[in-house]
């Protein structure tokens, strides 16, 4: 039987799942806790990583690896880049790219290291299943590029750089590292993020006010892709 991860960054990105699952078994493990529950007869294990792409990476491969999830499914909050994204907006990744990894010293692209990649595509068949959750409930739902970094960006400079080196529609924190780990993994894997904040100078007051509403648009939003997957 299919198991399916969800991963949030924050317990505030979880903390929606939680209330709306069944069976809940908590598992202390690697200094986490991992939630195994059930929802509408599927499998699931839910955990929040802690911020920032080392404890995401180290959350996705336990997912993985020690509770078998054959897919994963991110939950999270996002800044918005793409001017048509307004805060409680959804944006689904098609690809996600590291936007503070930096070796162009010695003549690479911003976001490339040796054997690795400039992006990673998400699994074309969950985002397929995202777009018809969205459909059915009248909501619009942006398809595009997600950056990630271990900073919390709040400036109009450093999103104008993001933008132009990389295309990326939003940001945010854990995405493209646990890209990099499912990708490794060969297990498909889906980022879904609500827009808590635009990024710029004010980014700091918008995200603590807007950040559990979205947080909460986003986690009911998988919980309905998670009775479509087979």
């Amino acid at each position: 039987m299919s198991k399916i991860a969800i991963m949030g960054a924050m317990p505030e990105e979880i903390a929606p799942l939680l209330e709306k699952v069944e069976n809940i078994k908590k598992i202390e493990y690697a200094d986490n806790n991992y939630y195994e529950a059930t929802y509408k007869g599927k499998e699931l294990v839910i955990a929040y990583s802690k911020i920032g792409k080392v404890f995401s990476s180290l959350t996705a491969s336990t997912l993985l690896e020690k509770f078998a999830c054959d897919k994963l499914l991110f939950s999270g909050v996002a800044g918005a880049i793409n001017p048509d994204l307004k805060i409680g907006d959804l944006i689904i990744a098609d690809k996600l790219c590291q936007h503070d990894l930096d070796i162009s010293i010695f003549g690479h692209d911003f976001g490339f290291v040796p054997e690795g990649a400039k992006f990673v595509e998400s699994d074309e068949r969950l985002r397929s299943i995202a777009k018809e959750v969205a459909k059915k409930n009248e909501l619009i739902l942006i398809e595009g590029t997600i950056a990630t970094g271990d900073q919390f960006v709040a400036s109009n400079e450093r999103k104008a750089f993001i933008s132009e080196n990389f295309g990326a529609d939003a940001l945010e924190m854990e995405g493209a590292s646990v890209a990099v780990v499912c990708d490794a993994l060969n297990v498909p894997f889906f980022v879904l993020r609500a827009i808590s904040d635009t990024a710029n100078d004010d980014a700091g007051m918008d995200f603590d006010e807007f950040m559990v509403s979205s947080a909460k648009i986003s986690a009911a939003f998988i919980l309905e892709m998670v009775e479509k997957i087979d």
